[in-house]
């Protein structure tokens, strides 16, 4: 189970993730219509959540699927920010708030990537994480606030960041545990 497969791709959880790579491409060209950038913000985050339920309720998570889905989450957010930044709703400083979760398990998921074994202990331990679900529903909330260009986005960047720095160090505590190190 250890090894990634081709065949994981096509399976629903590994299409629910690819899915969010075309929404990515596409945001760039609706962030200025808010209601549909949105409706791809909730498209993408449907996704993000209905991978991972497929994949613990029907017992089909794998080593590919568990470097898929947070590869399609960075190549999503990378475009979403990325056009954000551009059009003026969100600064660099806004950018590191948003990413502290990413900054912090970046080291962790390349070494999922690269350890055979790491990624057969993920594949056989797919449990959510409560933290990384908060921080990520907080950095959705972010980027909406950000579309609508909403007075409070301030504050919540910095709950985000809080939520990324929990949700990092929860990864790399239940990391360690798994995997012994």
């Amino acid at each position: 189970m250890g090894l990634y497969r081709a065949a994981d791709l096509v399976t629903v959880p590994g299409i629910l993730s690819l899915a969010r790579v075309p929404l990515g491409a596409a945001f760039p060209f609706v962030v200025d219509r808010p209601a549909v950038a949105l409706g791809v913000l909730i498209v993408a985050g449907i996704t993000d959540f209905l991978d991972g339920w497929w994949a613990r309720s029907f017992n089909r998570a794998t080593a590919t699927g568990a470097v898929l889905d947070p590869m399609t989450d960075k190549l999503f957010v990378a475009a979403v920010v990325g056009t954000l930044v551009t059009t003026g709703a969100l600064s660099p400083f806004a950018i590191f708030l948003l990413s502290t979760r990413e900054i912090g398990e970046l080291p962790l998921v390349v070494y999922i990537a690269t350890n055979r074994t790491a990624r057969k202990r993920r594949a056989e331990q797919p449990k959510a994480n409560i933290p990384g679900k908060a921080a990520t529903i907080l950095q959705f909330g972010c980027v909406g606030f950000a579309i609508l260009h909403q007075a409070l986005l301030a504050e919540l960047l910095w709950i985000t960041a809080a939520a990324g720095v929990l949700a990092a160090t929860s990864y790399w505590i239940r990391a360690l545990r798994a995997y012994g190190e």
